[in-house]
């Protein structure tokens, strides 16, 4: 069974990085917007982490010898242009032995009233994904269909040992939808779970295009 993490749920410091992502006033603050977003991916990487299999390794220090437990799973680590850059950082700052993927796709729009979305994807940058543990990293999810099309583009390149999703903020419909593509035994992991979308496709009460947020208004 796919197992969904909310972060919200517990109370930790992630609370008052998800304030500050979601007020309008601290939203004028484009480096800090990335530094939250960023410093949310380190917290989710660090208890992501602790799921990961681990193996004992002697480390000579200069006075001896200490068995420590380090992951022994490799890791791959994606996300999605050009919104889930800062949320990448986080996660490669823990994981900084990990590689890396990168996915074009985004979402466009297929009526004049802008209620109807439809998902495009036309760049690739990855590594074979086969035997990894693949983390897809994305800020938003919202109608899901990016993160699907993110999902079966990667696992194209080989099949994946695990897949972790992780999302700043999801809403239940694009939940179900990433569930429709992902393996029984995968793991979504979230810092908070919104109510819906508005008709616009927006997550209400969300925080806003976190692309735009992060690097400025696009055309």
């Amino acid at each position: 069974m796919i197992e969904v993490v909310d972060f919200s749920k517990t109370n930790s410091v992630i609370n008052l990085y998800m304030s500050e992502l979601r007020d309008k006033n601290y939203q004028k603050n484009r480096l800090l917007f990335r530094h939250n977003i960023k410093r949310v991916g380190e917290m989710m990487a660090y208890e992501l982490s602790k799921t990961l299999e681990y193996r004992p390794k002697t480390i000579t220090t200069p006075l001896g010898t200490i068995d420590i437990q380090l992951p022994k799973e490799d890791l791959l680590i994606a996300t999605v242009l050009r919104a889930g850059l800062p949320f990448h950082e986080g996660f490669i700052n823990v994981f900084d032995h990990a590689d890396n993927a990168f996915v074009s796709a985004y979402r466009m729009y297929t009526n004049r009233e802008h209620t109807e979305v439809g998902v495009h994807t036309e760049y690739l940058a990855a590594p074979s994904a086969k035997g990894k543990t693949l983390v897809i990293v994305d800020p938003m999810l919202a109608t899901g269909g990016s993160m699907a099309a993110s999902i079966e583009a990667l696992v194209k390149t080989g099949k994946p040992k695990k897949i972790h999703i992780a999302c700043v903020i999801a809403v239940p419909e694009g939940l179900e939808v990433v569930k429709t593509v992902l393996p029984e035994d995968s793991t979504i992991w979230c810092a908070a779970i919104d109510p819906g979308m508005n008709e616009h496709k927006y997550i209400v009460p969300g925080f806003g295009d976190c692309g735009d947020l992060c690097y400025g208004e696009k055309l």
